[in-house]
């Protein structure tokens, strides 16, 4: 179709140059094509490249027992249910993760979702309704603030509020302006997932129960990662399960499947599953995804070595770069970021770095707030002390010659 005869609805996209501008600076450092993935390293054009920006914090994608459970629950359930948890789509398979889920996280009831994404728009959207409030960290991830964009866009009149990161004193300046009795629900990050920092999960239940506040807690990137056992955010901070109302997490990083779950008290879990547009009309995780999140949970249950490596990777990459000189931030987890702020200079340290075989991901606007670009660097249980070293260093040696440290 020529420019000359398309429809003025597609203006938009022939007008869109900034990608193509970028990829003609050789800076472009989205959508890479990964040709084979093997534990710490992937391939990409026959390459072999440190992966140093993966989500896949335990190493259970590649884990061999992971990929026997796949193959045997697709042998005997299929490729696909072809269908919505509402209709056809719900297995045997997904009632017991959601039992195992549910006892895992220490709440009566749980539900799965496709993708973490979806737990998160399906959730919020029928949780909050016309006239509600919802509260949310400046930093929550984008899936929270589209859950609410949803309810908002079917119900109208939803009353968002965002308050300062990880600051409880302007929480409580947001909570005193709602009126005590009016239904409310601070919706917060447990692991930032751009910053690596923990929610401070006791004073927000403090500032919760005294405004008669629900609390949401998304630990996308906490369950398996933070806990004596990995039990994410509530361990982390004594383990009390009754520090949030609801519980989320995406298997999508330290399951190394796909889909997600809520979790809660039985009637709101019950009332979730009748009313989250995203479950009604979305076709329910796959056999493979749902047997392979299952030996999942079961190796982080009997194998919690692995989030203790985990953690001593985090702590060994944070004080590593933070010894070179780079602002990592206030994180405390396997997400490391490395402060910039010039987005040119992002992008151009992310190059060399990819060049010299370590693969990494540059972050700007609006993923991050203006004037704070980073380069968002993450590792795994399974990277040794050697592999850290050999990318803090290469990281270490492309940012002095660029002036950033």
């Amino acid at each position: 179709m020529s420019r000359a005869s398309h429809a003025s609805i597609f203006d938009k996209c022939y007008e869109f140059t900034a990608a193509e501008e970028v990829r003609a600076t050789g800076l472009y450092p989205y959508f890479k094509p990964i040709g084979r993935s093997e534990g710490t390293k992937v391939y990409i054009d026959g390459r072999e490249m440190l992966m140093l920006g993966s989500n896949n914090y335990l190493g259970l994608a590649n884990d061999p027992r992971m990929k026997e459970a796949a193959e045997l629950a697709a042998e005997r359930y299929g490729t696909s249910c072809s269908g919505s948890r509402f209709m056809n789509g719900t297995l045997d398979l997904h009632e017991e993760l959601e039992q195992r889920l549910a006892k895992f996280v220490g709440k009566p009831a749980a539900l799965c979702f496709t993708t973490g994404y979806q737990t998160n728009l399906g959730s919020l959207s029928a949780m909050l309704n016309r006239g509600d409030h919802v509260i949310v960290d400046k930093y929550d991830h984008a899936s929270i603030m589209d859950g609410i964009f949803l309810a908002d866009g079917t119900k109208k009149q939803i009353n968002l509020y965002r308050y300062k990161h990880n600051n409880m004193e302007d929480l409580e300046k947001v909570l005193q302006r709602i009126p005590l009795e009016e239904p409310k629900m601070i919706v917060v990050d447990g692991v930032f997932s751009m910053e690596g920092d923990i929610a401070p999960l006791p004073a927000i239940r403090a500032l919760a129960d005294q405004y008669k506040a629900g609390v949401y807690l998304d630990e996308a990137h906490a369950l398996g990662v933070v806990g004596a056992t990995g039990r994410g955010t509530c361990e982390h901070h004594g383990n009390d399960p009754s520090l949030c109302d609801l519980l989320m997490c995406t298997f999508s990083k330290s399951f190394g499947s796909i889909g997600g779950f809520v979790a809660g008290e039985e009637q709101v879990i019950d009332y979730i599953k009748h009313f989250a547009r995203p479950l009604i009309f979305s076709a329910s995780m796959p056999p493979a995804n749902i047997a392979a999140t299952m030996k999942a949970l079961e190796i982080i249950e009997q194998e919690p070595q692995r989030i203790h490596k985990l953690q001593h990777n985090a702590r060994y990459m944070i004080d590593g770069f933070s010894a070179l000189g780079f602002n990592v931030g206030t994180s405390e987890t396997p997400i490391v970021p490395l402060l910039i702020g010039d987005s040119d200079k992002t992008f151009t340290l992310w190059k060399n770095a990819f060049e010299r075989g370590v693969y990494v991901n540059p972050v700007i606007s609006p993923a991050v707030p203006p004037q704070r670009a980073l380069l968002r660097t993450s590792c795994m249980a399974i990277h040794s002390d050697q592999e850290l070293d050999t990318a803090i260093q290469i990281i270490g040696e492309e940012a002095k010659k660029l002036g950033i440290i």
